[in-house]
């Protein structure tokens, strides 16, 4: 009887490959005669025998196992099998592609600060890449339980790990609590080489770390960017001008920005049309601003307290008539 039994032959192949999957095992009774093992791009396969590495296989294709594998493996390890039975073996698939993997926050990481007794509540989300890097740690430490790992299994042991690694890194690196986007790389870079020495632990390398941006509390969000409108415009008349510009052309009428822009549009009305009316019509104007009739002049200072007059028609002291 030849290497194999003459059972039905073996596909050994990861048929439903995905991207989002690290690895997967085949795993049946016996490889059979005539079997074939097909590797496709971005994968190695991996030939376990009693748990441990025999061979690992790189190159796409398709492969006759009796023929091409087998005696491989014999001439690598001095492999032997029966000669009355199929090849008793697992085959380990690998997903050798870098994996972009989205990571977010589940609830505020409070970061501390010295105006905030209770720390800051931050928010992050970013990006990461992964891939398999060392086969015997990841059959030892996770394969020889598992039958696949998934990007969400990563995922869920990077984030397990990040409040306390980002709390480290910010208070670090972050030199301003209220942009921590401006250190964001240097925060990341740290990150990712705690992770890295983490996640080596069970043969998976974290090849980047990204922070897309950090999230503030709504309060603290709104008085930034108030802060930075601010900013923008010293001169706070102009400033004025601005919004009352943008409230008119975005119409937002009862609005806080509104009710500003038609009190100054009403200041500035009464202000143009009391200008006008003195400049038409100055016998109109009241109190000490009438100005003196023709050929009467106003002294300088009040014949009957010495107070200064101010071209005013009584005087402001003593109430004196002065023409």
């Amino acid at each position: 009887m030849g290497l194999f039994s003459n059972q039905f032959a073996n596909v050994v192949e990861w048929r439903e490959f995905r991207d989002d999957m690290l690895f997967w095992i085949w795993k049946n009774d016996e490889i059979k005669k005539g079997s074939r093992l097909i590797i496709r791009p971005g994968q190695d396969a991996v030939f376990l025998y009693n748990g441990k590495v025999e061979g690992i296989f790189r190159e796409e294709g398709t492969y006759d196992i009796e023929s091409e594998i087998v005696p491989f493996l014999s001439t690598l390890k001095g492999f032997k099998f029966g000669f009355n039975s199929g090849m008793r073996a697992e085959v380990l698939f690998i997903n050798t592609k870098e994996v972009l993997v989205k990571w977010g926050t589940k609830s505020p990481v409070l970061i501390p600060s010295q105006t905030l007794p209770g720390g800051m509540p931050i928010r992050a989300f970013g990006t990461f890449t992964c891939k398999v890097s060392d086969y015997d740690i990841l059959l030892e430490k996770i394969a020889g339980v598992r039958d696949q790992f998934t990007v969400d299994d990563v995922r869920e042991r990077i984030i397990s790990m990040l409040d306390q690694l980002l709390m480290k890194w910010i208070v670090r690196e972050g030199q301003n609590m209220f942009n921590l986007q401006l250190n964001a790389d240097a925060i990341a870079h740290g990150i990712m080489e705690d992770l890295d020495m983490e996640m080596t632990k069970i043969g998976i390398s974290i090849t980047s770390f990204v922070i897309s941006n950090f999230n503030y509390p709504e309060e603290v969000q709104k008085m930034a960017e108030k802060a930075a409108a601010q900013s923008m415009i010293p001169d706070v008349g102009r400033y004025q001008q601005v919004a009352m510009g943008t409230a008119i052309e975005n119409g937002t009428g009862g609005s806080a920005a509104s009710d500003m822009a038609g009190m100054a549009m009403g200041v500035a009305m009464g202000q143009q049309m009391a200008a006008q009316m003195n400049s038409q019509n100055p016998s109109q104007l009241t109190g000490n601003q009438i100005p003196p009739s023709s050929g009467q002049k106003i002294p300088n200072f009040c014949p009957n307290c010495g107070a200064k007059t101010n071209g005013g028609n009584f005087c402001s002291n003593c109430g004196q008539k002065l023409i």
